[in-house]
């Protein structure tokens, strides 16, 4: 007998709650229901066998916003139609020529804002045939609506659990990106892990501004398509439209990560009260800057806080911060306990446990995590070696089993021969009224090895020197913590598609014809 497949969650959601609304286009207002995505997703799931010929083990690529059609090329892949290849946005051509030829991805979906992109990179990637989604006078070859219409209403045959479902391709922070194949048991276990600590109920109305190509967004992919609630989309992170859309359809339900809601406090088109209809949040990706976490609980005490940490090798989900555990002070640093099945080990570089309070690196293991990397036999081993999957994150477990991370190993600074982790340096200096983002990295320096250097943007007409930044740092962190020299830029920091700082690009300049021992 098999359980973890889409076909067990979606068909009875669509038969149970056929008439109600499921998702509404901020954009254009247009609301789809049950009854009406099922139609069109079982449709689909047929058209990409029979019209495009793709097997249900193929791959596929999406190139898109967040819309509705995104959602039906999610479930139609997983109910049988191909394994789904989401594509960062910020992709670069090279990376996109290397993400498609490694696939082995010969059909792609896209936005007709995005058609020339690909149809510069088609042939060098091996593209046969290019849909576009809306309309547009782009290149393609045939259109979504006329694909769709080409399929029957015939429901595919059920997968097997082991069956992959999608080839999610990392955001290439270290290289070219490589692909994270994740299976129908994953999914179904992170549905299950997201049910069981964030409540989905039927009267909720989630509002979808996380980039459905990242991980992040498995609770729109496969959490709200099963209780009945309803999704509200915006195509893409916009402070104003994203409040608009909370005040508009009353959103209930959101996920922000971090610099998501620094930008939306910093936008002249933000009060307190346009949020007010919010019940739940999540947060994570990134370290949350006490000063944004303390201007949330303030502005918004209606919410109950949620703070998800994982990765795209997980699913999405490790371990979770309750609203119950917001109450309690001295775990606000903390990430969360493992959720449900999943085990987290702090391991030396061994591969020895350590004890409680001693940082080594993040290893866990549970039944949601990817298949393999795709094709890298060699990098999917030493990932897992010993059983464990291995993060690259650095943290700790205190004696209750919450998981404190105090960096991503390649982001440590090694002044001196002391381990500085840049996540604390940078919270003493957001805690700055001035400063509305910080990224702390590792230069150069003959004497130390490296120094400890931050890259700062301040609020609009605030005012503070480099010497008054570290002199505030002085009195919140060891000496040799911190920075040694402070750098002020006037341009927002450089963030990859899950609005993650991309502190590779900003090391680089530093390092360039250097040798960097951490990474």
């Amino acid at each position: 007998m098999k359980e973890l497949i889409w076909h067990r969650q979606l068909l009875p959601a669509l038969d149970r709650h056929a008439t109600a609304p499921f998702l509404t286009d901020a954009s254009t207002g247009v609301t789809t229901t049950y009854g009406e995505h099922g139609a069109r997703v079982v449709k689909l799931a047929n058209a990409m066998r029979t019209e495009l010929g793709l097997a249900r083990d193929e791959r596929y690529a999406v190139l898109s916003l967040n819309s509705a059609r995104f959602e039906e090329l999610y479930h139609a892949g997983f109910l049988g139609g191909g394994v789904v290849n989401p594509l960062n946005l910020r992709f670069a051509p090279r990376e996109l020529t290397h993400v498609l030829a490694d696939s082995a991805t010969r059909v792609v979906f896209v936005d007709a804002a995005f058609a020339p992109v690909i149809d510069a990179v088609r042939a060098a990637a091996g593209v046969t045939t290019v849909v576009l989604l809306g309309e547009g006078d782009v290149p393609h070859d045939v259109s979504y609506e006329a694909l769709l219409a080409a399929g029957s209403g015939t429901v595919p045959e059920e997968p097997d659990e082991d069956d992959p479902a999608i080839l999610m391709y990392t955001g290439g922070t270290t290289g070219l990106p490589k692909g994270v194949l994740l299976s129908q048991r994953s999914l179904m276990l992170t549905l299950y892990h997201i049910k069981m600590t964030v409540p989905l109920e039927e009267h909720d109305i989630y509002l979808a501004q996380v980039p459905m190509f990242h991980a992040a967004s498995m609770g729109v992919i496969v959490g709200t398509p099963t209780t009945g609630g309803q999704m509200v989309t915006v195509p893409f992170f916009d402070p104003p439209a994203v409040l608009d859309a909370m005040e508009k359809y009353a959103a209930t339900s959101t996920i922000m990560v971090p610099t998501m809601l620094a930008m939306t406090f910093a936008h002249p088109a933000y009060s307190p009260e346009r949020m007010a209809s919010l019940q739940k949040m999540t947060y994570g990706a990134s370290p949350m800057p006490r000063p944004i976490l303390d201007r949330l609980r303030s502005e918004q005490p209606q919410l109950l806080l949620y703070q998800g940490y994982g990765m795209t090798e997980s699913a999405a989900l490790v371990s979770v911060l309750l609203p119950e555990d917001h109450l309690r002070e001295d775990k606000l640093a903390s990430a969360g306990r493992a959720v449900a099945g999943t085990v987290v080990s702090i391991q030396d570089i061994a591969g020895n446990a350590l004890p409680v309070g001693e940082v080594g690196e993040v290893c866990m293991r549970g039944g949601q995590f990817m298949s393999e990397y795709w094709r890298r036999p060699e990098e999917t081993a030493e990932a897992f070696r010993g059983g464990w999957y291995h993060s690259g994150d650095a943290g700790y477990l205190d004696d209750e089993g919450f998981l404190y991370l105090v960096d991503r190993t390649k982001d440590m600074i090694v002044s001196g021969g002391e381990n500085v982790y840049s996540t604390e340096v940078e919270q003493a200096v957001a805690s700055h009224p001035a400063v509305a983002q910080v990224a702390v990295i590792g230069i150069p320096d003959d004497v130390w090895g490296e120094a400890v250097h931050a890259v700062v943007v301040l609020k609009p007409d605030a005012d503070v020197s480099a010497e008054a930044l570290i002199e505030h740092c002085r009195g919140l962190i060891a000496s040799y913590k911190v920075p040694k020299s402070v750098e002020f830029r006037t341009e927002p920091l450089p963030l990859s598609g899950a609005m993650k700082v991309l502190k590779r690009e900003l090391r680089a300049p530093y390092w360039e014809g250097r040798e960097r021992s951490v990474n």
